[in-house]
């Protein structure tokens, strides 16, 4: 059945191509909505560059000659109109009337009493006002089409009952063939002795060679770090893999996420020299907030943000094959580093239009990112460069997505069945016994 949709402001700054995606269906934005993004189209940020495209899409479908106030045909057979509503934006009392939310939702309630024999739908991003909406008997719903449904990513390390001479085959061999359609390739495997349930082993399952191979982790760790759950051992070995240049690790907070991403991507860089360098960033201005605003040149301004990334890397070379030269030296070593470019430290802001071949690249609290900011990261990778996103998508101060929207989960779930990517969820405390039992309790 055919229906009206009408468009909040923040569907159109964070897909500007949503009105196309609504199929045979009648797309409504309000002239309010309209008038709030022309308030971004100045900013130099993703937001900024959404609501340039926006206006150039609706330019673009609008015909030649013809107006955007009344129904355009659209290709996939719906229409399309920019509305304002014929009565004032009142919605009645406690209500604030000069608020462009209410102006917007006063033009769906304009579209569905003018016409009741076609549902009208509100699309928002914005919880709140979804909330709202329903309040005063305005059907509601978020955007659907960069939501991931059906997330079944939490359990990464499967566990498989073989018999005893299979998992001596596999000790033997480091591998054993195996091939189920359960498996996706490379999820961690806990191959059980279904005679001997204490007698385990843990792989990977390698997709193009229908098998699980043991995992290919130093016994020592790396940089000081040994992993300390069947989960990190995977990631670990995942984080070293060549073979897969995407890896998403999920989890909660002291799970070991970013630490592992560091020791391996440092372990790579300058250890073994199969990456050029190491590019560590977090999304605390996602793809653009402007540094201006801060004192200080970019590196001052990033310093307050970074902190936690060089918190690690002091942990890492604190307690790394350098370990016993104290919080001086090593603080010494890893910012010389830094200052040489094997480790760099930089906002996503300037990540645009660039190109990034041989590098590690980390983006920590990824969970941050709307979908297409993890599509502008992803692509900027060159040949021979590894990505790894890390963050927990149950943590988001992003306004407008949550744990099924943000780029994290998306590319997560949407890369699964990839040979190229793999993809952890760590669920195991382990900075320590008072912080696990305060992710726990509080």
């Amino acid at each position: 059945m055919k229906k009206n949709y009408v468009l909040d402001a923040n569907v159109l700054l964070h897909d500007p191509h949503a009105v196309f995606k609504f199929e045979d269906n009648n797309v409504i934005i309000p002239i309010y909505a309209i008038e709030e993004i022309d308030k971004f189209k100045r900013e130099q940020t993703e937001r900024g560059r959404n609501a340039r495209t926006i206006a150039r899409v609706l330019d673009e479908v609008r015909p030649r000659g013809g107006t955007l106030s009344k129904p355009v045909p659209m290709k996939q057979g719906g229409t399309l109109w920019i509305a304002l509503p014929k009565t004032r934006h009142e919605l009645g009392v406690g209500l604030e009337s000069n608020s462009l939310d209410h102006a917007i939702l006063q033009t769906a309630i304009d579209i569905r009493d003018r016409n009741t024999s076609i549902p009208t739908v509100f699309v928002t991003m914005d919880t709140n006002l979804r909330i709202r909406a329903d309040a005063i008997g305005v059907t509601s719903q978020t955007y659907e089409n960069v939501r991931v449904h059906d997330i079944d990513l939490e359990q990464t390390v499967l566990e498989w009952m073989v018999s005893p001479a299979q998992i001596e085959a596999f000790f033997r061999d480091g591998q054993l063939p195996l091939e189920d359609e359960a498996l996706y390739p490379n999820v961690g495997v806990l191959l059980r002795n279904e005679q001997s349930r204490n007698h385990t082993a843990l792989g990977r399952y390698d997709g193009a060679r229908r098998c699980v191979r043991a995992l290919r982790v130093p016994r020592e760790g790396l940089m000081g770090v040994r992993p300390r759950n069947k989960e990190q051992s995977v990631a670990l070995d995942l984080l070293l893999d060549d073979e897969v240049p995407l890896v998403s690790l999920f989890g909660k907070a002291g799970t070991g996420k970013t630490l592992l991403a560091l020791a391996a991507g440092i372990a790579r860089t300058t250890v073994d020299r199969t990456y050029s360098r190491m590019l560590v960033s977090r999304p605390i201005m996602p793809l653009g907030r402007d540094l201006g605003f801060l004192p200080g040149s970019v590196e001052e301004k990033l310093n307050p943000w970074m902190q936690p990334i060089f918190d690690n890397l002091e942990q890492l070379f604190t307690s790394g094959p350098s370990g016993g030269r104290g919080e001086r030296d090593s603080a010494r070593t890893y910012t010389a580093l830094i200052e040489s470019g094997v480790i760099q430290v930089e906002p996503l802001t300037y990540i645009r239009g660039r190109s990034l071949p041989r590098q590690y690249l980390i983006v920590d609290e990824a969970q941050n990112l709307t979908p297409h900011e993890v599509k502008t990261i992803i692509t900027r990778s060159g040949e021979g460069t590894k990505v790894v996103l890390t963050g927990d998508p149950q943590q988001i101060d992003h306004p407008y997505v949550d744990h099924a929207s943000n780029g994290l989960s998306v590319v997560a779930q949407r890369f699964k069945n990839e040979r190229l990517a793999g993809h952890v969820t760590l669920t195991k405390g382990e900075r320590s016994e008072l912080a696990e039992l305060a992710t726990n309790l509080l």
